[in-house]
């Protein structure tokens, strides 16, 4: 088993306050419920995760991974970044995912999956100026060894 930190950065998040949604916040989410982790607020000039990951193989030779932010079943894993409203002042068991975007582990390029770091740089809002939300995959999202895009490069 090797270790793998996956390094997201956000950009372009989608404020504090859009459409119905009031003091939005984004953050991987740990474990099955809504749990978020490394919270940002969704009026930050950008937000910036690192996600531990254990890589294995599965018993049939294809890659698996394990953590407490990795969700779905073998052969489909993946993490989310969960959106959700926090109030001012209230404690993070008042926050309320209202949704989620999913980043695919298969989408990471076998040489990145021996371990060390992986990262990506993705817009954070979507073509309507709400959280970015549903499956984002490959081309939009983009996994660079190191964790940070290429020289002159924009991602998402």
């Amino acid at each position: 088993m090797a270790r793998l930190t996956l390094r997201i950065t956000g950009r372009e998040l989608p404020g504090r306050a859009c459409g119905c949604f009031r003091d939005v916040h984004v953050a991987p989410q740990r474990g099955g419920g809504p749990d978020p982790d490394q919270l940002v607020r969704g009026d930050a000039a950008e937000a910036s995760f690192e996600i531990p990951v254990d890589t294995t193989t599965a018993p049939d030779g294809s890659p698996d991974f394990r953590g407490p932010h990795v969700q779905g079943r073998r052969g489909a894993r993946f993490v989310y970044l969960t959106w959700g409203e926090l109030p001012p002042g209230e404690d993070i068991a008042a926050f309320r995912m209202f949704r989620r975007a999913k980043l695919f582990l298969a989408d990471l390029p076998p040489e990145l999956r021996a371990g060390g770091d992986a990262g990506t740089t993705l817009s954070l809002t979507d073509a309507k100026g709400l959280p970015r939300c549903a499956g984002i995959r490959p081309p939009e999202l983009v996994w660079r060894a190191g964790g940070s895009p290429a020289p002159g490069t924009r991602e998402g």
